[in-house]
């Protein structure tokens, strides 16, 4: 079972969490999901194996590590869990990664799926990046205060603490994650610049039980630069997403290019290479 938040149901199709609690019946979930889901149509969807979720993710595992303090190896192997390598449900339809339910200070889309409760309501994202970083400021919360005094290598402290904060109601969680780290050696990510890691080619998640289903290539947005120093912005395209992609922070993308602000606009050519 997923880890338990406060749920707050929305009132109305398609609404967002409201800060009160709600019951919201079967037809009208099935509306609003079947409304994301024509957002994400899934026409180009793939499947992943876990080697190639770490090889997709491990530079935004990377980046939230140096931004936020949380262990890479910690925000991978979950990632892998909770989401099926990418395969799962909620990562294919919403975007979310690691299973992030409803709060009340949510003001986004909604998909409902059955978890801890009958069409328990989990958060949508517009793309895998937003969830990764949501990910990162869930665990600022005041309850995971603790496990930001340990040190950045120590992930099977981090596992064990995640657990004790609530993070999950399965009381195997610790050695699930750690497990999945070791197989795949995700700790060295925890000392970037190390050089390339050998991953070991047996699924983690097969011992779990978890289901593979496609997941949609466009879900992550982390690319290799090609050897363009420079990126022309297009429609859609936010400082955020374009950092993301070159594998920047969105400082250094400022930085470059010398901006003050956040606003771009299209056409504009940006510096993405340092």
């Amino acid at each position: 079972m997923r880890k338990t938040f406060y749920l707050f149901i929305g009132l109305a199709l398609f609404n967002s969490c409201s800060a009160h609690r709600s019951i919201i019946s079967n037809r009208a979930a099935k509306q609003n999901n079947r409304h994301i889901r024509q957002q994400n149509d899934g026409s180009d969807y793939t499947p992943l194996t876990s080697l190639q979720y770490i090889d997709r993710y491990k530079a935004i595992a990377i980046q939230e590590m140096n931004a936020y303090g949380i262990p890479a190896s910690i925000t991978l192997a979950q990632g892998l869990f909770e989401s099926g390598s990418g395969n799962g449900e909620l990562a294919r339809v919403a975007n979310n990664h690691f299973g992030i339910k409803c709060t009340p200070n949510w003001t986004g889309k909604v998909y409902y799926k059955d978890d801890d409760n009958k069409n328990d309501a989990f958060r949508v994202y517009d793309s895998a990046e937003e969830s990764f970083r949501d990910h990162s400021l869930f665990l600022k919360r005041k309850n995971y205060t603790p496990l930001f005094d340990l040190d950045i290598t120590d992930y099977k402290g981090w596992c064990r603490g995640l657990k004790k904060a609530g993070y999950a109601t399965n009381p195997n969680y610790p050695s699930i994650l750690i497990g999945i780290i070791e197989k795949y050696n995700l700790q060295q990510y925890d000392t970037p610049g190390r050089g390339a890691v050998e991953t070991k080619k047996q699924d983690p998640l097969a011992a779990t039980g978890q289901a593979a289903n496609p997941v949609a290539i466009k879900d992550s947005a982390i690319q290799t630069n090609p050897g363009n120093k420079t990126y022309t912005v297009k429609q859609g395209d936010t400082l955020y997403n374009i950092s993301k992609r070159f594998g920047l922070s969105v400082d250094d993308l400022k930085s470059l290019n010398n901006l003050d602000g956040p606003a771009i606009k299209i056409g504009q050519v940006l510096v993405v290479v340092k």
